[in-house]
């Protein structure tokens, strides 16, 4: 049997996984912008999906030392971080009024339980137990979840990166607990420092850790205005604290050491 564009990409399966669950209490048919919100969710499954793949060839390769494969993989991180950025700009084509046509339909789901985020952002360093809880015991979601939770995050990766590299790295650092959120390291933003002004291979890769970093804080700010927008202040899908808790998360790097230089530059 030769395969097809559709075989190959699982065309038919793709197009019957959006299954629209509001009735209009006119026309009996879906609500015209559920299809949509349910497109948009889908596609940052399917982009969550991909950047954790990268995100865990890229630990490899700075673990490695492998300065092209790390530097290339960042950017095509990068990338696909503007696209889910603008992502939110056609969400945000839906009115609060159609939102609210179906909202009541969604019960008790909520982004909170996307596993691959949750994945995604133990990878990129911010561990949080609480979020566990949006998953029940026993899921494969919340299995996955806390299969990252001992894992190294990138700036562990990073941290070896520059350790064979040659330059001098915190034994504190290399042997940290991995389940930490982020923290400074005095010692090691001297090293920082010394690549920043003699080490130009060393530096673009810190620079792209950087770039990651504020693209991150860029989709959270988002993310944050896009529900206000929505909602407003009101309680989320599934009793979740909606954007007053999401204001909380921002502004917080990923990478403290790399921020923290700039002001001794």
């Amino acid at each position: 049997m030769n395969t097809t564009y559709g075989s190959y990409l699982k065309v038919p399966e793709l197009l019957a996984l959006q299954q629209p669950l509001s009735v209009h209490p006119t026309s009996g048919a879906p609500e015209h912008d559920e299809t949509l919100f349910i497109i948009i969710h889908q596609v940052y499954e399917l982009w969550f999906k991909q950047q954790i793949h990268e995100g865990d060839f890229l630990a490899t390769s700075l673990a490695a030392g492998r300065v092209e494969e790390s530097s290339a993989t960042l950017k095509r991180i990068l990338t696909i971080l503007k696209t889910m950025v603008q992502q939110i700009d056609v969400l945000e084509t839906m009115t609060p009024i159609s939102f609210l046509s179906f909202r009541s339909f969604l019960s008790s789901s909520s982004g909170f339980q996307s596993a691959q985020f949750r994945e995604f952002e133990f990878l990129l360093g911010n561990k949080n137990p609480r979020v566990l809880g949006h998953n029940p015991e026993g899921s494969p979601e919340r299995a996955a979840i806390e299969a990252r939770w001992t894992k190294p995050t990138l700036y562990d990766a990073f941290a070896r990166f520059v350790s064979l590299r040659g330059h001098a790295v915190p034994v504190e650092l290399l042997e940290r607990d991995v389940t930490q959120p982020p923290q400074e390291w005095p010692a090691f933003q001297d090293t920082l420092l010394d690549l920043y002004r003699h080490h130009p291979i060393e530096r673009g890769v810190c620079e792209l850790l950087v770039d990651l970093d504020e693209g991150i804080q860029e989709w959270r700010y988002r993310h944050v205005k896009m529900v206000e927008r929505t909602i407003g202040f009101k309680q989320g899908t599934g009793g979740s604290p909606g954007a007053a808790y999401l204001r909380t998360t921002l502004f917080n790097p990923l990478f403290p050491d790399l921020w923290a230089i700039r002001t001794r530059l």
